[in-house]
């Protein structure tokens, strides 16, 4: 019998803040941000344990007179995780979302939750935080994964897969159509050393992993991808630089009747080549199915195809994307950092045993490995 996925650790404990307790802080901080007299009260919901790790998320109710007149608002707070709770990064700067968000909203018709408030200091609740109004709507999971099954994605018909699939691509193209990307989101341009964009977001993502490895030790396998990616960086001619939304993957979008209503979690977004995104996606569902294939489910073989995706993005963008073999590579870059730290935030909870092999925490290690062989690096 094959283990559970909860013997895998895969149910992660994000924080050990008692949330409870911000609610009476936070109060008192809103009631500087909004009208005089408006007595907000907040009722504190739960917290969102199927998605994401990267930052504390808690929905809120907010009320407050405006006017004479009560008004009743849903939020969502996004607050950065305390410094002893192994951060997945080692810098959030949510003044670049909430800033990044906005710009999307009033740039383009991608559908984005409006942002509300930013607290930039920590000085608050300990750490940073925003607010943003609350999407009514459904996501794909990752814990557990949607490629197990029992989940609205899952079940769905083909047709309805396609359609997902389908909006789902479209939705970057209208990203990167943008404009003036390399000069609206000019601070997202990573501050890294190197002569190029994608150097500069290659040196981001190397000093992410160095960050990574001073707690969990180092991977053989992810330097073998760093020099792979050092010595084959495609020439800035090759590329133009669009808005990257950075973590582009299903969890990251919610939808309501198989339709995208919102694109969340700009923490990864940069300027770069548009191949970034669209290989982010596709890589991360092939590991996915991957996952669910090593439990034995059959996983979602013809959903996220490469190629399908590739036709899709040249009919809703016009643009033929250039050959996605180093930016595949970037994006197994970047999700094993992201495992290396999910599992670094495992052992630091007590959830898992520090295994002897580091890498034995790296979800995708056969897959990087065949990519690598492949490319005889």
């Amino acid at each position: 019998m094959s283990p559970s996925p909860d013997d895998q650790g895969m149910r992660l404990q994000r924080s050990s803040r008692d949330t409870a307790a911000l609610i009476p802080r936070l109060t008192a901080w809103l009631a500087t941000q909004l009208p005089d007299d408006a007595n907000p009260e907040l009722t504190l919901g739960s917290g969102i344990d199927s998605n994401g790790m990267s930052a504390e998320t808690l929905t809120l109710t907010l009320r407050w007179q405006e006017a004479g007149t009560e008004q009743i608002n849903d939020l969502i707070a996004r607050v950065v995780p305390a410094p002893g709770d192994f951060p997945v990064y080692e810098r959030y700067n949510l003044r670049e979302q909430f800033d990044v968000m906005r710009i999307v909203a009033d740039a383009s018709d991608v559908r984005v939750p409006l942002v509300r408030f930013l607290e930039p200091t920590g000085e608050v609740l300990g750490t940073p935080f925003l607010l943003m109004d609350r999407v009514d709507g459904q996501v794909p999971p990752d814990v557990m994964p949607y490629t197990f099954g029992n989940n609205w994605l899952f079940d769905a018909d083909p047709e309805q897969q396609r359609g997902v699939q389908e909006r789902t691509v479209e939705t970057l193209a209208k990203i990167h159509a943008i404009p003036d990307a390399a000069t609206t989101f000019a601070f997202l341009d990573p501050a890294h050393p190197g002569d190029s964009l994608l150097e500069r977001n290659l040196n981001r993502a190397r000093a992410w992993y160095e960050f990574a490895a001073r707690d969990i030790g180092p991977s053989p396998l992810v330097e073998r991808i760093l020099k792979w990616l050092t010595g084959n960086i495609p020439e800035p001619s090759s590329y133009e630089a669009v808005l990257s939304w950075g973590d582009a993957r299903l969890g990251n979008l919610m939808y309501r009747d198989f339709a995208p209503v919102a694109v969340l979690d700009w923490e990864m977004a940069t300027i770069g080549p548009r191949e970034l995104d669209v290989a982010w996606i596709t890589f991360g569902h092939r590991v996915f199915h991957a996952i669910a294939e090593n439990f034995g489910f059959p996983g979602m073989p013809d959903f996220m195809r490469v190629e399908d995706v590739r036709a899709s993005y040249a009919r809703h963008s016009g643009v033929e994307l250039a050959d996605l073999t180093w930016y595949t590579m970037f994006a197994a870059l970047n999700y094993a950092v992201v495992f290396l730290r999910a599992g670094g935030r495992q052992i630091h909870f007590g959830e898992m045993e520090r295994p002897e092999d580091i890498e034995v925490l790296l979800h995708h290690r056969a897959i990087v490995e065949e990519l690598l062989t492949e490319l005889g690096a």
